[in-house]
């Protein structure tokens, strides 16, 4: 079953390797290049996921997470949210969680281990979807 994951970051170069790495795995994918245009294109497609930097113009990643996190909009407030980010820091780390997200990896990245992950919150997803 094909999802849409939403690639958040403002670096064409991650852009470019993300969306390889989630066509490769049968996924559909759609982009934004800062915060504001992440939540115009959730607002109007609604991702299964959002692989989402901190670090952008307009809108940072906290914001964003944190916005979304209280939609009252159910297919975007629930929507798995991973962060991929350079601020590895143990507190950046913390807030996101606490903003939201549902996992964070740091850049530079193992592509193994973000395809793993994504694919672990779409399986987390569903199975929470199939229980409502």
């Amino acid at each position: 079953m094909t999802k849409t994951v939403l690639i958040v970051d403002d670096e064409p170069n991650i852009v470019l390797s993300v969306e390889f790495l989630m066509k490769r795995e049968g996924h559909t994918v759609l982009t934004a290049g800062d915060g504001q245009e992440a939540l115009d294109v959730l607002a109007a497609k609604h991702p299964d996921l959002m692989i989402l930097d901190v670090m952008m113009p307009r809108k940072n990643g906290f914001e964003v997470c944190s916005e979304v996190r209280v939609s009252a909009d159910p297919r975007i407030a629930q929507m798995p949210i991973l962060m991929l980010t350079a601020k590895g820091r143990e507190a950046e780390m913390k807030k996101g969680l606490s903003l939201g997200a549902d996992a964070y990896i740091t850049k530079p990245f193992s592509t193994h281990e973000l395809v793993a992950k994504v694919n672990e919150l779409l399986v987390r997803a569903t199975v929470g979807d199939a229980g409502t």
